[in-house]
């Protein structure tokens, strides 16, 4: 149990000083030792509430026309991933996944370092929020998301507060699909809710240091975490 204690409390510290990544970290601890059918919806229990209390935190900040598409791609690619996760042996999926979203992240950093603003493609949008849907169906990973949200927002209130809106809602749908599936178990709850006072503490940590830290900083974690998430995919399923 230390491990899982270890993982939760690592996981939302991320959570709550850039918004995202907590599902990765989360499984890239666990995942030496337990499978991904026992990790992902204890992890999906823990990161409701703090969908819940980040998204509330900075609700000021939250745009509906960012939300709203992203929430119907995510949906929309959920439901085949969660068949795959029941079903299906997805670790070349992952390692696929892992490699694109290196990539998009090392174009990200670039473009930081590039002064103008970027006019965005809205088929690369379409393309990242349906491959984000798919991933977080799958994994919870909302990796994707971030470099979605990314692209989408002027700065890390309103980052944190549109993915973690979004998230909002996939969780909702998926914790249901999972009851549904049998996925989530009474054990599954039982060791959620033995889990959720580190949750709480990691996340207390992570939005502390979060306000300590230059706006410009976070959004470089932001990146970093995102790359390191990718590489993190790749690895475990090498």
């Amino acid at each position: 149990m230390s491990g899982w204690i270890i993982a939760t409390i690592c996981a939302f510290f991320v959570k709550g000083l850039c918004g995202f990544a907590n599902t990765l970290v989360f499984t890239t601890i666990l995942s030496f030792e337990n499978n991904n059918i026992n990790i992902s919806p204890v992890e999906l229990i823990l990161g409701y509430p703090s969908n819940a209390i980040v998204a509330w935190k900075e609700r000021k900040s939250i745009d509906w026309k960012v939300c709203i598409p992203l929430a119907i791609m995510v949906f929309l690619g959920s439901i085949p991933g969660m068949f795959f996760l029941k079903n299906a042996d997805t670790g070349l999926i992952k390692i696929i996944l892992g490699f694109v979203i290196v990539c998009i992240g090392a174009e990200m950093f670039f473009r930081e370092l590039h002064h103008g603003k970027i006019k965005e493609s809205n088929t690369v949008l379409g393309v990242i929020g349906i491959l984000s849907g798919i991933l977080c169906g799958l994994y919870g990973i909302g990796a994707l998301m971030g470099a979605y949200v990314s692209r989408v927002t002027d700065d890390s209130h309103s980052f944190k507060a549109n993915i973690c809106m979004v998230f909002l809602v996939e969780n909702t749908f998926r914790i249901i699909m999972y009851a549904v599936l049998g996925i989530v178990t009474f054990d599954i709850l039982k060791q959620a809710v033995i889990l959720m006072p580190f949750m709480l503490i990691g996340l207390g940590l992570g939005m502390a240091s979060s306000r300590i830290l230059n706006e410009k900083v976070v959004k470089k974690i932001v990146i970093v975490m995102l790359m390191v998430s990718g590489i993190a995919l790749v690895i475990n399923n090498l």
